[in-house]
């Protein structure tokens, strides 16, 4: 929400407090205005536990009829953070970019762009017991191979080392 529309929502607010309850929900409490703030009384969540959530995205595959292994359940769990919309984001874009099949592990950490379990392992290995160069290149290489194109800038810096 922008400024101008809190301090409009501020006006309404000021206008209608005599007979209305308000209720606003938000991610980041920095971002609401002060004047916002103070008319306010904050109450915060902790994020789901994994358990909860597990158990909610089960009920939610079955309503939808969606296919989804184990793997791309927990991976879905994990990637939400407790955070049940986030949660059901991502089991949607993924759900949708995977239509008419499976969804794995795979398929929901490409989705969200965000890199394999196993090639973090894979590329904490390198680091560890690799010499710099070998260690370099496999992770460019896992990068490309994976699409993490963040990783693909740093080719040059390697040449400028050399």
């Amino acid at each position: 929400m922008t400024k101008d529309a809190q301090f409009a929502l501020r006006r309404v607010i000021e206008k209608y407090t005599r007979n209305t309850r308000f209720c606003m929900i938000c991610n980041y409490v920095s971002k609401i205005i002060p004047a916002l703030q103070s008319r306010c009384t904050r109450f915060r969540f902790a994020p789901f536990g994994p358990d909860a959530v597990s158990e909610r995205l089960s009920h939610v595959v079955t309503a939808e009829r969606l296919s989804v292994t184990e793997d791309g359940l927990k991976a879905v769990v994990t990637l939400g953070m407790g955070d049940m919309r986030r949660t059901l984001n991502i089991l949607q874009s993924t759900s949708m970019a995977c239509a008419g099949k499976v969804v794995g592990q795979t398929d929901v950490y490409s989705c969200t762009g965000n890199p394999l379990p196993s090639d973090i392992e894979k590329i904490a290995h390198a680091l560890l017991n690799e010499d710099f160069k070998a260690a370099f290149d496999r992770i460019l290489l896992i990068g490309a191979l994976r699409s993490l194109f963040f990783l693909a800038p740093t080719r040059s810096h390697l040449s400028r080392i050399r």
